[in-house]
């Protein structure tokens, strides 16, 4: 049986996440639903232009492109598209699949184009019937990599016509239903209100249905509690490390009860040692933790959690506990990412506040053309430096060329954690 996956789906319109494709009423900031379902297990998200015209569509896409930028996990775009550039644009737009609708006229030709443009592992397509399926069941598991199929009643006809997986839209809340529809041969996945829902817990659904007999992405430990050493209380001391920055958070202490509940909520649980209680970080204040990584030490004795921290971690109202400073030497950052980081905030700072005489407020004044020149000319000098090479001007030169490089980010919008995560996903 292949990995099942529980599916979200945000509607654009105008630019905010909106209820469906059919209630347009505004739910809120996408931002609050990108983290929602970054952090709570939610394996993908379908996300739907709802556009009218050209000038929608675009600010929709940027809609997109700040959800891409928020997120881990991966997204499908769908809506608008019409067209090979329409693809395009989604998937520069951070989307690592779009989705096509069979409902609308050269379907099929267009997801050919796209197929032998990005491969077929990117294309999906959306129906409502089986009519679709019928007329084209070669080209199905020629040119998708999957499926969503809009109505339930269909399935049957669906298996009996094409192996192409599919996620299936389900209205409902009922787990048997759910469990009945995930166990299908070709079902790889589920989506609907119950899952856009931000009361719905999703780890713990996961659980419950791993512990029902699917295969589900959810925490399944390689270490076991009895593995790990325990101090003279029996339990374990944890370190908290935000994912992204590295950032130290706090230190508190599991038990055997912690740990598994941590693993079955995907959020951090810990026994508190004052109250002689078992406490799920955030349950009161809405400062959870949500699970990245759990990693044991070398001696088994201490474990190291990766989360991601919604609000502060420190009961203070810091962000993190340690802020207590007690010695401190001057050093110099020479973390890469931290000093690209830096180097861009800095540039950011610049053009928010330019100063008058600033060589790079003047640059920002005279615009993107004046950039681009700059970036071509550091470009051809860093040629001329590999081509006679000297490892202290290759140095300088490299450098000058990723400073000008990132004025030109700054200019258009494109951050260091874009690059990162599009170089991440590259083989």
């Amino acid at each position: 049986m292949d990995k099942k996956i529980l599916v979200a789906t945000l509607y654009i319109k105008d630019g905010k996440p909106v209820k469906n494709n059919r209630d347009l009423t505004p739910i809120g900031e996408l931002r609050t639903y990108a983290k929602l379902y970054n952090d709570s297990g939610i394996d993908k998200i379908f996300v739907f232009d709802l556009s009218d015209d050209d000038e929608e569509h675009e600010r929709n896409l940027r809609a997109i492109r700040e959800l891409n930028r928020m997120i881990d996990i991966p997204t499908c775009g769908g809506g608008n598209i019409r067209r090979l550039e329409d693809v395009k644009k989604l998937i520069y737009a951070g989307c690592k699949q779009i989705m096509l609708n069979a409902a609308k006229s050269g379907c099929i030709d267009l997801a050919r184009k796209a197929a032998d443009r990005y491969g077929k592992d990117r294309i999906l397509v959306s129906v409502h019937n089986v009519d679709f399926i019928f007329k084209n069941q070669e080209e199905m598991n020629e040119l998708f990599h999957e499926v969503l199929v809009m109505e339930e009643s269909v399935l049957d006809a669906v298996d009996n016509l094409s192996n192409t997986p599919y996620v299936v839209l389900y209205d409902g809340s009922d787990f048997a239903e759910v469990y009945a529809l995930l166990e299908r041969e070709n079902a790889r996945g589920i989506c609907g209100p119950l899952f856009n829902d931000p009361q719905t817990d999703i780890m713990q659904f996961k659980t419950n249905l791993g512990e029902a007999g699917l295969w589900m992405d959810n925490f399944k430990p390689q270490i076991q509690w009895a593995e790990l050493k325990k101090n003279s209380d029996g339990m374990v001391p944890c370190i908290v490390q935000d994912y992204q920055t590295g950032e130290v958070l706090m230190l508190a202490y599991m038990n055997e009860e912690a740990y598994y509940k941590t693993l079955s909520l995907g959020k951090m649980t810990y026994y508190s040692r004052s109250r002689k209680q078992l406490w799920t970080k955030g349950e009161t204040s809405g400062h959870l933790q949500y699970v990245k990584s759990l990693t044991a030490d070398c001696d088994y004795d201490t474990i190291l959690a990766k989360v991601s921290q919604v609000g502060v971690a420190c009961h203070t109202g810091n962000p993190t506990c340690f802020f207590n400073e007690i010695v401190k030497k001057e050093y110099v950052e020479n973390n890469p990412l931290k000093v690209f980081e830096n180097g861009y905030h800095s540039i950011m700072n610049s053009k928010a506040n330019p100063k008058k005489g600033s060589f790079i407020s003047e640059l920002f004044d005279k615009g993107l053309d004046e950039m681009l020149k700059k970036l071509g000319e550091e470009t051809t000098e860093v040629v001329i430096a590999a081509k006679n090479p000297n490892p202290e001007h290759i140095k300088y030169e490299i450098s000058d060329l990723l400073y000008y490089l990132m004025i030109m980010m700054v200019e258009t919008g494109v951050t260091w954690e874009d690059i990162t995560k599009e170089l991440a996903q590259r083989k």
